[in-house]
Formats: structure tokens, C-alpha cells, sequence
């Protein structure tokens, strides 16, 4: 068995020709781009694309196949330069009716193994959504009716960001996933946690004792690729065997699961939208600590104390979840700081992971080699983030280091 990294929900900007994809990406997110994100820098084995089914990257995947560094495998996905194994995937935004009766939005990962099954994945959802070229477009149906398109190709869905206000299940659609997908609730075998929430949260909702979590970074830039990740357990690189891993079948696994501290995320806790703050009051926070207002935008934080029928209680097979932060966010670690960490030493996933504080040192100096090493250990001080600003850490350490849930 092998151990790798992967990150299952990458965004693309533009295509290879300009067009927009996901508007709100950087430009420089095309497929071939990623691909050597992935391979140069970051050092992430397994990476998956969510917005393939648009018919513009359709087109950069096939020229991307033509160039010879890359080829489709026999068990699904694409292999570029026999190291980086891509997932083909596209994120759906379906319509759910909520328990008072309003509409909410939800978001969903649906990934696939062949471009042949996404192609006629797009060729479908294209009669559900007004413009298919666009990532993550309202579709006229419900999770409850995707999944069966999703299955029809040969794919598999998992709810994306499961607890984020506006745009998720629990976020805004329903307390319970079962009431979506009813008898079809078995086929969700996994979710995806989002940057503000972590297995602790999850696991204080007893539906999801027997789904896996799964950790990705949902990046809308370059730099933002595997932010949060995940260690898997897995024979070969292909869709067959991430899916298996995911699904903890045949001996594959998740090993751990690598995230920000949930306050680092953007919607960690309530913010007031007259105030232009975030609440600290006790949560649940239903309304403004500062000026008695309910123009709130709900945080994680809050929403999961509304929803919750149980303490956090992680099941025997539940992997560790790691608190780490990607060199980006780490207070004093500039971009000419991390040239020179690459340069040394390879690859993100190789700094974050396996280099020892004296080896960051003698690239970066005692002080810059302190903060990664306090960062990567979770030893720093968090100011919570919220109403879609990230949260903010300095470098002052902890008297204990952050939990890390086995």
C-alpha cells in the first residue's frame, strides 16, 4: 500500500483561451496549470478539478491529453507525467426546500472517472442549468434527483462545504441530510467538511456516524491548492482506488485529514452585515452583541449548536484531523521566504510534513522557522473569522498546542 496527498475541490478561472469559468477564481487556474501547481510545488498526488463539466475545459482536457505528458487510465482519471493523477469533477448547485418551506442552495462535488462520462454528464445537466460553460450554476433540481444523473455516469456525489451559510446542506437546506435524500441517504458515503467546520463539529450531528469526512481546499487561486487535504491509504493512484479509499473499502483508507482551525475559515462564527463585524457572544449568536440587530449572517459555529442531537463522538474508524496551516497564511512567511523553502526542499506537502525545525532554519532563519514550526504544529492565536472574511492568526505561541481528534 502507498500513502499520498490528495485535494478534491480545485476551481478553474479562465480556460486555456480566456473564457470565464468560475468568476470568482484567478485567471491563472486553467487545467494545465493546476496540474503543475500540483507536481512542482505543492507535491499533492491526487487532485481533483470541479469544474470539468463546463464544455470550455472539456476542450483544454482534450488538447491537455494531446500533448503527451498526460494520459486517461484504465481505472479512471488522468495521469500527468506519471506523478499527478487528476480527478475529473464538477460542482452543482442543486435547490432544496428547507424545513419552514423556503428555498435554500446547496452545493455538490460529483466527480467521474472518464472524460467521456463527464462529456455526457454535461450533455444532461445542461438542460438543468442556463449556462453550463459557468462553475457551480443553480440547477433546477434537487440533490435527491442529481445523484441519479451522477450514478447514470458513472460518478459519485459528495456534498461539498456540508455546514457553510448560503451555499450547503446543513448550511441553509436542512437539519438532517436524510430528509434530502431519504431511502437514497446510504449513497452518500461521504462529506466534505469546509474550512469552518472540522471532525469535531461534524461528529455532533449522530447521522453522520457512518460517513467519512474528507478534507479539501475548495482553492480559487494558484497558492490556495491544498490548503486542506487529505492522507489516504491506497494501492495505486486512480479513481477507483481514491473512491475506495474514501469508502474505507478493500483495506484502503483515510489516514488523516489536514485543515485549518475552523476560526480561520470565513464563516466560523455569526456576523452582524450593519455592524460589519463578528459576534463573540456565546453561540448560538441569533442576533448582534454590539447593536441588538438580526442582520446576521450565520456562522458555522453558531448553526452547528442549533442543529446538533448529540457531544462530539467520533466512531473507532473516524481518521485523526490534523490542524495545519498552508505557508501562505503563516504571519512574516512572504513569498520570497517560500521560493527559497521550495527551492530547498521541493515541494509544500514535503515543509509541511516531514522537514525539522533546524532544516527550516537553515534555509529561512530562527525566527521564520519558529513561526512555520509553531503554525504546523497549531501553536499560534487565532482571531475567528466570519461573514466571508477569513480569520487571522499571529505567531504569538500557545501554552498547549491545538486538539487533534483521533
Amino acid at each position: 500500500m502507498n500513502e499520498i496527498f490528495a485535494d478534491l475541490h480545485v476551481h478553474i478561472g479562465r480556460s486555456e483561451n480566456g473564457k470565464p469559468i468560475k468568476i470568482t477564481a484567478a485567471r491563472s487556474l486553467n487545467f494545465a496549470n493546476i496540474a503543475k501547481e500540483c507536481f512542482e510545488r505543492k507535491g499533492i498526488d491526487v487532485v481533483g478539478v470541479i469544474d470539468c463539466a463546463s464544455p470550455y475545459v472539456i476542450e483544454d482536457i482534450e488538447n491537455f491529453l494531446k500533448n503527451g505528458e498526460a494520459y486517461e487510465l484504465k481505472d479512471g482519471g488522468i495521469i500527468y507525467k506519471d506523478k499527478v493523477c487528476i480527478i475529473l469533477g464538477s460542482e452543482v448547485e442543486t435547490s432544496e426546500i428547507n424545513e419552514n418551506g423556503k428555498t435554500g442552495s446547496a452545493h455538490n462535488c460529483c466527480y467521474f472517472p472518464t472524460l467521456k462520462d463527464i462529456k455526457g454528464f454535461s450533455q444532461e445537466m445542461s438542460k438543468h442549468i442556463k449556462n453550463i460553460t459557468l462553475s457551480t450554476q443553480r440547477s433546477d433540481i434537487s440533490g435527491y434527483e442529481l445523484i441519479d444523473i451522477v450514478e447514470k455516469y458513472n460518478g459519485v456525489l459528495i456534498p461539498a462545504h456540508a455546514f457553510t451559510p448560503f451555499k450547503s446542506y446543513y448550511g441553509n437546506c436542512t437539519q438532517r441530510l436524510k430528509r434530502i435524500f431519504k431511502e437514497k441517504y446510504d449513497k452518500i458515503f461521504a462529506i466534505e467538511l469546509g474550512l469552518s467546520a472540522d471532525t469535531y463539529i461534524a461528529d455532533e450531528i449522530s447521522e453522520l456516524k457512518d460517513k467519512n469526512f474528507i478534507t479539501n481546499s475548495d482553492a480559487h487561486s494558484l497558492p490556495k491548492i491544498a490548503r486542506e487535504y487529505n492522507k489516504l491509504q491506497v494501492e495505486d493512484i486512480n479513481f477507483k482506488e481514491i473512491f475506495k479509499a474514501i469508502k474505507m473499502e478493500d483495506g484502503r483508507k483515510i489516514i488523516a485529514n489536514y485543515g485549518l482551525d475552523p476560526k480561520l475559515g470565513k464563516y466560523n462564527r455569526s456576523f452582524c452585515e450593519d455592524c460589519n463585524c463578528s459576534i463573540e457572544t456565546k453561540p448560538p449568536a441569533l442576533k448582534c452583541d454590539k447593536c441588538g440587530g438580526t442582520n446576521i449572517t450565520m456562522g458555522v459555529y453558531d448553526r452547528i449548536e442549533i442543529i446538533k442531537d448529540q457531544e462530539s463522538k467520533s466512531p473507532k474508524f473516524r481518521p485523526k484531523y490534523n490542524y495545519q496551516i498552508p505557508l501562505g497564511f503563516m504571519p512574516g512567511v512572504g513569498n520570497k521566504a517560500i521560493e527559497k523553502l521550495l527551492g530547498a526542499f521541493g515541494t509544500e506537502m514535503t515543509i509541511l510534513n516531514k522537514i525539522t525545525k533546524d532544516d527550516l532554519e537553515s534555509v529561512v532563519g530562527l525566527k521564520l522557522a519558529e513561526i512555520i514550526d509553531n503554525s504546523r504544529n497549531g501553536k499560534v492565536h487565532i482571531h475567528a473569522g466570519g461573514g466571508g472574511v477569513y480569520g487571522k492568526l499571529d505567531a504569538k505561541p500557545q501554552k498547549e498546542e491545538l486538539k487533534q481528534i483521533s
